[in-house]
């Protein structure tokens, strides 16, 4: 590789490099990157800097090395010509000058560290705005949980394939228009995040595949590259040990030594699974079974994931004479000349999506009222408001009072559900953005303990949630409801509405519902949320929703009765259901309507 190449190659990975400066002050101040795809998308401009950056340091490097090839070219042609005479007194000048002075100028020349620390000093001036090492962690675990919601396989992930392999089946859940492959030290920097948290079942892949990729490009220099495949083979090995496979251990542990044969601690190393195997009983020691890891020791994970797998498709949603659409107006004159047009999606919990409840104009604005103010979405943690790992996202709250398009979309939602939108009753606006698998795992809108922070707010439990996705998704992102089961997908400018308590006031369990993590987003806002201060967020990374969860005034007691068409606390269907001779298509799918 030339002298230019390998500059470029160095310089390249200069945006990688800073990911991997630890430095929680200043990852507080990024605000967790990973979390949102738009503060993923603003990760680009400091990049684009970078990229200028480099630019004039490649011309300088350039111009550089051209002068040093004149120079070159100039003193070997000097000594390939036979002809020339030392007895010549200029030559004889010359060729003594060059050696005193000449060489020791290009040898000393201060030229290429003018050159490399104005490259330096310029990404000091970037690196401020640049993703911190919590980011790279996140952006991993993120990966990681992808492949296990979805049930992906790594080394397709590794070839840019979103892919489910289960026995011989594969099937793709989603195929990019251009491939985007990872490397070796990609797949490393993934494995090693699971290596640091003890989680083998993770690693094991990552590295795996770390392995196979530096094994099939060993002996190129890659500047960018901070790992090898001498790095890869001993945490594999270690990782191997620690999963109970020590013969597998041992054997990449020799591999290792292949490659660094004057390691004293990996020669340690196989010495001592030698050991281990020979007063084993059964030498040839059999793969041991990784158990995955249950972190938040998530009681409904096989379901949830199930639900999530499903992509939102409900196979027997339509032979179900009770599901149906229609026009609704809600006996609002607001509503008389443009109805909305409802699907009812389930009846237990009562689950209704409004489809293009919103505008694309209003969807926009939305998103752009909401960008400046998003923060990393929080859960109330006794008396404190945390983030965590099983809510990954931003959010912005709203007043009606920002912008005079949130006055017109409170009536139109308060003609729609009779309830009232206003403070107490509810919540002001949330918007949430998704990042990077981001996801919200299965939780209740209302409060389920006397002790919830929202009674010390005295504005009573939330009685309904209304979501409204404010843009779609490619893959991924449905709104799982774990005891209904059943999911909804993303529907763009859609509305989804649920009761989350009883006419009784008390909970209602059935709402229990999940936020898939979003495959492939489009934009990365998923949910915009009316008056909820722990909304559900359960669209996914790519799409926006606006939620409201209504509150009653007063703890387990309704504020107000709904004008919508549900009598009761489950959601059963008034008379005078739809028509069956009309048909309108709902979302690529058929329904009935008027």
């Amino acid at each position: 590789m030339g002298p230019v190449a390998r500059l470029a190659a160095v310089l390249a990975v200069l945006a990688v490099l800073a990911l991997r400066a630890g430095d929680p002050a200043r990852a507080a101040a990024r605000d967790d990157t990973f979390s949102a795809l738009t503060s993923v998308a603003r990760a680009l401009a400091p990049e684009r800097r970078l990229l200028g950056l480099l630019r004039s340091y490649l011309r300088g490097e350039e111009a550089r090395l051209r002068d040093l090839t004149r120079f070159y070219d100039k003193v070997l042609s000097l000594h390939e010509d036979s002809a020339t005479p030392v007895s010549n007194p200029l030559l004889a000048f010359t060729l003594i000058k060059r050696l005193q002075c000449d060489w020791k100028n290009v040898v000393h020349s201060l030229e290429a560290s003018e050159n490399i620390q104005a490259l330096k000093d310029g990404y000091e001036k970037v690196e401020q705005d640049l993703p911190a090492f919590e980011d790279l962690e996140g952006a991993a675990r993120a990966l990681m949980r992808l492949q296990d919601v979805y049930m992906l396989n790594v080394k397709g992930l590794a070839r840019g394939a979103f892919q489910r392999v289960t026995g011989s089946a594969v099937t793709d859940l989603y195929s990019p228009r251009r491939l985007f492959s990872l490397t070796g030290d990609d797949c490393f920097h993934i494995g090693k995040v699971a290596y640091d948290m003890g989680d083998y079942y993770h690693a094991i892949p990552w590295l795996e595949e770390a392995v196979s990729l530096f094994r099939g490009s060993y002996g190129e220099w890659k500047t960018e590259d901070e790992a090898s495949l001498e790095d890869a083979l001993d945490h594999l090995a270690f990782a191997y040990f620690q999963a109970g496979n020590v013969s597998c251990a041992l054997s990449l542990s020799r591999e290792f030594l292949l490659y660094s044969p004057d390691n004293k601690r990996m020669a340690r190393n196989v010495l001592k699974y030698e050991k281990l195997l020979a007063e084993g009983p059964n030498p040839a020691v059999a793969e041991a079974v990784i158990q995955r890891p249950n972190v938040p020791h998530l009681q409904t994970r096989d379901t949830y994931e199930g639900l999530c797998q499903t992509l939102g498709s409900q196979p027997t949603h339509y032979q179900i004479p009770s599901l149906y659409c229609s026009y609704e107006t809600s006996s609002s004159p607001y509503l008389l000349l443009q109805p909305i047009r409802k699907e009812v999606i389930h009846l237990e919990p009562y689950v209704v999506l409004y489809h293009d409840f919103v505008s694309d104009a209003e969807a926009q604005k939305i998103r752009g009222l909401a960008e400046p103010w998003l923060q990393r979405s929080v859960v109330a943690s006794g008396e404190k408001q945390l983030p965590v790992e099983y809510r990954i996202s931003k959010s912005a709250w709203l007043k009606d009072t920002v912008d005079p398009m949130l006055v017109t979309l409170d009536h139109r939602i308060a003609a729609l559900t009779g309830l009232d939108v206003q403070p107490p009753y509810a919540e002001y606006l949330q918007v949430v953005n998704y990042g990077i698998g981001g996801h919200y795992e299965p939780h209740f809108d209302h409060a389920t303990s006397p002790t919830s922070p929202l009674y010390r707010m005295k504005s009573g439990n939330r009685v309904a949630t209304f979501m409204i996705y404010l843009s779609s998704v490619e893959a991924g992102g449905a709104t799982a409801f774990i005891y209904g089961n059943f999911s909804v997908p993303v529907v763009k400018n859609a509305a989804l509405f649920w009761w989350n308590l009883h006419r009784s006031g008390e909970g209602d369990g059935d709402t229990l519902h999940a936020g898939c993590p979003v495959l492939w987003p489009t934009s990365g806002y998923t949910s915009m949320d009316r008056n909820s201060a722990d909304p559900a967020a359960h669209t996914l990374k790519t799409k926006m929703m606006a939620e409201r969860s209504w509150r009653s005034p007063v703890a387990f007691q309704r504020s107000q009765k709904p004008k919508a068409r549900v009598r009761e606390e489950k959601g059963e269907q008034a008379s005078g259901g739809p028509s069956q001779h009309c048909l309108f298509l709902v979302n690529g799918r058929q329904g009935r309507g008027l």
